[in-house]
């Protein structure tokens, strides 16, 4: 468990069990031992149904109980103990996950806390109408993002269907729209302002917040809106302050510096005769993805769910007591914080390449002599051969990595001038990897201490020689965009075989034709999240396939994902816990098909087909298919293609190589 630091971002979710495999505790710490649940067990048990086949997504519906559970307990606990006189409606923003089941679990586990959801477009504000005609009344539907004429009309409507929609102004000319369309529609809209802070964070997303950030309403623009409502005697139609400071806040300083400015705020609107009810503090509940708990560290946070709502609750209430304002309705709209840990994506390795081939064992500087002597070397290369033989006698081992390298390079340069053939370049470059591989082997055995400076290289430079590339059946542009994009870090574990010590250092690339399609930077365990620059696996296995999880995906990364080298949608499958032990599966959705990603990008199978089958059937006349079983074969293979996963196939000729 300490190797992959699964007990730093796994808990209390995910573990290692007693058989070496990946397992999960649905209900986080309230999991007993008979509800725990195996993946390798989930993954056999898709498998023998026949019709899935990795890479999927396996959700787990209990575990966005749980998570949404453990967010509502913990503001409930801090309004409790700071005898705040306000309470706490928590609401979803679809953006980060829109897929429908997730979004109808989210309104159904949440009924009984009023949990709503929050909308950022015309497409996102109907899906939310929709499942929140299954909320509880009370629940907010906030109405965020840029908005035009129909955007507030259904915004509007959504009031008229009894919904608690609250429509948020994030730009000044909004509210002309909001005013002419509520008197349109004859509507009393509920209208709310984002505030753009000065408190703002030094990650990855903090640059939405602040002076500078893309939402927002300035002091004095939040001035001209109170004033505009006023004046239409409307004022107490303004009931809710926004504010958004970036999602993945590091720290609880950052937190209370920016819930204290934005409380004030809110107080002052509340003195200014505004029917101020709700502050919405937006998202920014970060998610320990490196397991370090560390504020210092980009992929990890300082606190906890409890201690980020008790700093939340503790600014507000001192606000509210300090300016004598009624304490408002603590909204929270924390989406990665929810959803981030319900979905693992499962994949498999099926083949690995070596940055390079062979490497014979050199144990003195005669095998050197002996690898080149039926070779003419130019004059450089030949000086160098007998320093690196020379060295290797003496023990030198420093001193022959250096001069390796540099062989290595100068018969490159000879190569390309056409001076030396590509048999030798090939025993030169084994000649390299020979001594980075005796390199380690001494390494390993403490006989080096550091590799001097005038080497011009490292150890880590051995290392990196020694780190393999895994294939894997996924795309990263599909399934995990942020680990492309941005250089987001993802917990990776092998599923199973975590009872055996793992032998290989290895980086994983994907099936997409980009050379951006890697992963190179894993989960370390560094008090400092610092990443490794390799991920230690075990040894491919003939006929034994080897499967991979990513975890904490469940926010952003599937709706961000996209269509590269037409790479579609993976599997879907829910998993549920059992009463008294083991698990069933609740929902499988097929991930899309060939036919499917081309009608995607307005092509249409049918028509292809036909294009084909024309172009088969005068080749078949002209004799290119042998027979007719050939060519019934091969009309048969050319149209169940259509329907194919478009990922690569696990039937019996698929094997697990070593290239």
């Amino acid at each position: 468990m300490a190797l992959y630091h699964v007990g730093g971002w796994g808990a209390p979710y995910f573990f290692i069990n007693r058989d070496g495999n990946m397992a999960v505790r649905p209900s986080g710490f309230n999991t007993t031992f008979t509800e725990e649940i195996d993946l390798m067990a989930v993954l056999q048990k898709i498998q023998e149904a026949g019709e899935m086949n990795t890479p999927l997504i396996i959700r787990f519906p209990e575990i966005l109980k749980n998570r949404l559970e453990v967010l509502q307990t913990a503001f409930e606990r801090a309004i409790l103990l700071n005898g705040y006189r306000g309470s706490f409606q928590g609401v979803f923003p679809v953006k980060c996950n829109p897929d429908r089941y997730v979004v109808e679990d989210i309104v159904r586990f949440g009924r009984n806390f009023a949990f709503g959801l929050e909308a950022g477009s015309k497409p996102e504000l109907l899906m939310t109408m929709a499942c929140m005609c299954k909320a509880s009344p009370d629940a907010l539907l906030i109405c965020n993002g840029y908005k035009d004429a129909e955007y507030v009309q259904l915004a509007l409507i959504a009031r008229q269907l009894g919904l608690n929609s609250v429509i948020v102004l994030e730009q000044e000319e909004e509210l002309q729209i909001v005013l002419k369309m509520s008197q349109y529609l004859r509507v009393q809209p509920v209208i709310g302002v984002r505030a753009k802070l000065s408190t703002k964070h030094n990650g990855h997303w903090g640059e939405t917040s602040g002076d500078k950030g893309k939402f927002g309403l300035s002091a004095s623009e939040i001035l001209s809106i109170v004033k505009t409502l006023k004046d239409v005697g409307m004022l107490d139609a303004l009931q809710l302050l926004h504010f958004h400071i970036g999602s993945q806040i590091p720290s609880l300083s950052i937190v209370k510096e920016g819930v204290t400015e934005a409380a004030h705020i809110f107080c002052e609107l509340s003195l200014l005769g505004a029917g101020m009810k709700y502050l919405d503090i937006g998202g920014g509940l970060g998610i320990d993805y490196d397991g370090s708990n560390s504020s210092a560290s980009g992929m990890s946070i300082g606190y906890t769910v409890e201690e980020y709502a008790e700093q939340v609750v503790h600014a507000v209430d001192d606000a509210c007591a300090l300016k004598n304002v009624k304490a408002p309705t603590i909204c929270c709209e924390s989406g990665r914080g929810l959803v981030s840990h319900h979905s693992v994506l499962i994949f498999d390795a099926f083949s690995v390449s070596k940055p390079q081939h062979g490497g014979k064992e050199l144990c003195r500087g005669e095998d050197v002599t002996d690898l080149l002597q039926s070779h003419d070397l130019p004059h450089q290369l030949s000086v160098l051969s007998e320093d690196l033989a020379r060295l290797v006698n003496i023990g030198d081992l420093e001193g022959a990595l250096a001069c390796a390298k540099q062989l290595k390079l100068d018969c490159a340069c000879s190569f390309k001038l056409g001076l030396v053939s590509l048999e030798l370049r090939a025993i030169v470059d084994e000649l390299y990897t020979s001594v980075s591989n005796l390199m380690c082997q001494e390494s390993k055995k403490g006989n080096l201490r550091s590799l001097s400076k005038k080497a011009g290289l490292g150890m880590s430079d051995v290392i990196n020689d020694q780190i393999v590339t895994y294939h894997t059946n996924l795309s990263i542009f599909k399934s995990v965009p942020d680990s492309w994009a941005i250089g987001q870090l993802f917990p990776i574990v092998p599923l199973h075989r975590l009872d055996e010590a793992p032998s290989v250092r290895a980086i994983l690339c994907d099936l997409t034709c980009d050379s951006d399609g890697k992963i190179s930077s894993f989960v370390s365990g560094n008090p400092l999240g610092k990443a490794d620059s390799f991920l230690p696996l075990h040894k491919l296995e003939a006929n034994r396939p080897y499967y991979l999880g990513m975890f904490l995906g469940g926010a952003y990364q599937e709706v961000l994902g996209s269509m590269h080298n037409l790479f579609g949608t993976t599997h879907v499958v829910h998993v549920l816990g059992k009463t008294g032990g083991s698990f069933q599966i609740s929902l499988q959705l097929p991930g899309q098909t060939i036919s499917d990603v081309l009608r995607a990008m307005l092509h249409d199978p049918l028509s292809m087909f036909e294009d084909i089958r024309s172009q088969f059937l005068d080749s078949f006349k002209a004799g290119r298919f042998g027979g007719n079983r050939e060519a019934t074969v091969a009309l048969h293979i050319l149209k169940c293609s259509f329907s194919s996963y478009t990922y690569l196939s696990h039937d019996q000729d698929h094997h697990y190589s070593v290239f």
